[in-house]
Parts: C-alpha cells; sequence; structure tokens
C-alpha cells in the first residue's frame, strides 16, 4: 500500500515513519471483533507501558512470532524457560516483568473467553457495545483515559492482568475501535463513523 500523504491525518502521525501512517490507515480505531486481534494489541499495548507506540510497531513482527501468531491458548501454556528465550530475543522489548505479564494475561485472557464465550462479548460492555464517538478537534483534545478505561483496567487487574493501566487501557480502546479518537478533520474519522 502506498498511502496518500496529502490526506489530512491525526496529528500523532508521523509521514517520516511508514509504519505509523499504515497503522492510522489501516488499523487504528477500526472496531475489532476477532479474539485474536484483541489478544494481539492486549500484548502490544502492555509492552508499550513507559515507551513509544512507533517502538511497539517496529517490533510487531518479533513479537508475532514470539508469541504464536498471538494465539492466546499456546502463549498461556509457555513456561518460565519459554520466558527466559524471550527475554534473549533481540526483536522484542527485553523487560522480564513485561515478558512474564505477557504469557500470565494470556492466561487472564483465555478465562475470559471460558466466562464470556468470548473476548469480545467480555469488553465490548464497557462501552455498551457500540464504539464512543467524539469527535476531538486537536490532540490537545483526546484524552489519555477515561471512565470506561479505568473500568476495564480494573476489572482486568482484579482477574490478573497486568502492565494494564488505564492509560494503557484507554490507547487499548482507542486501537480496537472501543473508542473513535480520530480527529474530525482526519480522513478516517468519517470512514469509520460510516461502518
Amino acid at each position: 500500500m502506498t498511502p496518500d500523504l496529502t490526506l489530512t491525518r491525526c496529528q500523532w502521525v508521523s509521514a517520516q515513519r511508514p509504519e505509523d501512517v499504515v497503522y492510522h490507515d489501516l488499523e487504528w480505531g477500526v472496531p475489532v471483533h476477532d479474539d485474536r486481534v484483541f489478544f494481539e494489541f492486549l500484548i502490544l499495548e502492555s509492552a508499550q507501558a513507559g515507551l513509544s507506540w512507533y517502538t511497539v510497531l517496529k517490533k510487531r513482527a518479533a513479537y508475532r512470532r514470539a508469541f504464536a501468531d498471538f494465539d492466546p491458548h499456546v502463549v498461556a501454556a509457555y513456561t518460565e524457560q519459554q520466558i527466559d528465550q524471550l527475554v534473549l530475543d533481540a526483536g522484542l522489548i527485553r523487560h522480564r516483568g513485561k515478558l512474564a505479564a505477557a504469557v500470565g494475561n494470556a492466561r487472564v485472557f483465555c478465562e475470559i473467553q471460558r466466562e464470556f464465550g468470548s473476548f469480545d462479548a467480555y469488553v465490548w460492555r464497557f462501552v455498551e457495545g457500540v464504539p464512543v464517538i467524539l469527535p476531538r478537534r486537536t490532540h490537545a483534545d483526546v484524552p489519555v483515559c477515561s471512565p470506561a478505561a479505568e473500568a476495564l483496567s480494573l476489572d482486568l487487574k482484579r482477574r490478573g492482568c497486568r502492565f494494564f493501566g488505564p492509560t494503557i487501557a484507554y490507547a487499548y480502546m482507542q486501537a480496537t475501535g472501543l473508542v473513535n479518537d480520530h480527529l474530525a478533520c482526519c480522513f478516517r474519522h468519517a470512514e469509520i463513523t460510516r461502518r
């Protein structure tokens, strides 16, 4: 895909970082209903804690390989020895706490699937089943958290999820389309709202 760089995008997107442009144009804010995609973003957003999203985005392929193409049931069965191997993988963010949390979070994810039938059924309850759409005029209008994100973070924490505080929960909701925070001037805002 060769993006049209003449289109107006959200202010955080840098034309000098093609990964940003492609991610913004194809994925960010699109409502997700696929549990594997929800799990992928659970892993990636948790890895982001304290870092830039661009850092994580550049390592996405390595995460896909290391985390069994984001199959939560495979990752939930990872052993301590496998976590030790992940720490040695230069393609990943080699933070043992985050990598161990990814395995623990996979277990939580699988428990939620068993309880609710799917993670999709669980997570969409936090926005009453429909994306939150509040047209933002500037990047400064976009919050870093919301009551729904706080509730999601608290519930996941209660279930044993780690590296998923309210700010990460809000970024997760933006990424998976539970919230459409594309700026009103961004060409993707209207496209996603029409879905």
